[in-house]
């Protein structure tokens, strides 16, 4: 989303201006065009030419310079902008844009923006907490600036709480999600995602190789499009995407009576999960000890999920998954049709980059009128984008019935 997309990087005086040259580099690599304005005290942590060389822009340093007035100027500048992020955004920054001034060229581009603004705060934590700087802070967000909150943490002054600039990632996220269009909002999605376990014994479980990547791709670009996202996911170590209702189980069992829960009050449910097809019909109590040269585990099938939400679909739009290892298009056809769903994901999880646990996909779209489209490889977040573009078309749809 953040392809052609301006940025001003505003970069105050701070330790952690460090952290602001690898949030250039997260900015660029995404495809935005970023224009970087230090302050004299900024200056003094990183070199102009740090950010210069990353940006591939010149450095706007100094209000009064004839060269970065002619070819750019600030009041030009603050046109040109789509976000301005200011990190790290100082007590004494913050303060002068909370009170109106505009006293070095910073300052007098924000003054000039109508963009939106994101100030990244960093200080030491006694500053943080400071009533004073507490009222600045919330009378920037009542008159619309957004705030990210700091970290917290050991601070590079000695002390440890609140005030840290939050990791450059962190920052990054939130840019993406300011800049990307909120045609999902209103919009009720459940996702599934990752693996189910089914208990053996209680040290041994039977499970898959799914790491919930793509799953967890799909409930944070929807959150960030606008959605209201419910995430219903098997154990995984990924972090929970920030603004999603997350709720976490262990079996199909589990997963099957969490989804219904919601299934009712969703526009939009995509089951992005690989949900165990059996489970043991009897756990063990304790530990089974290895006696016998062979083992015998009586398994019965679990209910599915899928084909249930598929039979009392009224006007959700229904979306699946199949990852397969041979027939990919045959056994997606008849998956689609089978369990009534509007769509279908379909991957060959043999081909290198398209499986489990891994950061891409190779994924075609199948739909119920028989078009197959085919995506090349691409991350999980792209192919995520995809996906809710064709929920987007199949909800535009309906409205103009």
């Amino acid at each position: 989303m953040l392809q052609g997309k301006t940025i001003v990087l505003g970069v105050s005086g701070g330790i952690a201006v460090y952290k602001a040259v690898e949030l250039l580099r997260l900015l660029t690599k995404a495809g935005a065009d970023v224009h970087v304005i230090m302050t004299n005290n900024a200056q003094e942590f990183v070199t102009p030419l740090t950010f210069q060389t990353l940006s591939g822009n010149r450095v706007n340093t100094e209000l009064f310079n004839l060269y970065q007035e002619q070819e750019i100027g600030h009041i030009s500048l603050a046109d040109r902008a789509d976000l301005f992020v200011l990190a790290p955004a100082t007590a004494n920054l913050i303060g002068k844009i909370a009170h109106g001034l505009a006293d070095d060229l910073l300052t007098t581009t924000v003054m000039a923006t109508k963009a939106p603004v994101l100030i990244v705060p960093a200080m030491n934590t006694n500053m943080y907490e400071n009533p004073i700087y507490q009222r600045n802070e919330k009378y920037l967000a009542e008159h619309g600036y957004h705030i990210l909150d700091p970290a917290d943490g050991a601070l590079a002054c000695g002390w440890n709480g609140k005030g840290k600039l939050p990791a450059p990632e962190s920052i990054f996220s939130t840019v993406d999600a300011l800049l990307t269009p909120k045609d999902l909002y209103g919009c009720r999605v459940l996702v599934t995602a990752g693996p189910t376990r089914e208990e053996i014994d209680p040290v041994r479980y039977l499970s898959n190789y799914s790491s919930g990547k793509m799953g967890f791709a799909v409930a944070e670009v929807a959150q960030k499009r606008g959605a209201e996202v419910v995430l219903i996911a098997g154990p995984t170590s990924l972090n929970v995407p920030a603004g999603v209702r997350f709720v976490p189980v262990t079996s199909a069992a589990q997963m099957g009576t969490a989804v219904l829960e919601y299934y009712a009050d969703m526009d939009v449910v995509i089951k992005a999960a690989a949900v165990a097809d059996y489970r043991l019909t009897a756990r063990a109590e304790q530990k089974l000890k290895k006696t016998a040269d062979q083992m015998t585990l009586e398994l019965e099938k679990n209910p599915d999920i899928l084909a249930e939400l598929g039979e009392d679909k009224e006007k959700q739009i229904l979306v699946g998954f199949a990852a397969e290892t041979e027939n990919l298009l045959a056994h997606a056809a008849a998956k689609l049709r089978k369990k009534n769903l509007d769509l279908i994901v379909a991957n060959d999880i043999t081909h290198e980059g398209g499986g489990f646990d891994v950061d891409t996909n190779i994924v075609r779209f199948l739909h119920p009128d028989g078009r197959v489209e085919k995506l090349e490889k691409m991350s999980k977040h792209q192919v995520a984008e995809q996906l809710l573009n064709r929920v987007n078309d199949f909800r535009n749809a309906v409205k103009t019935d």
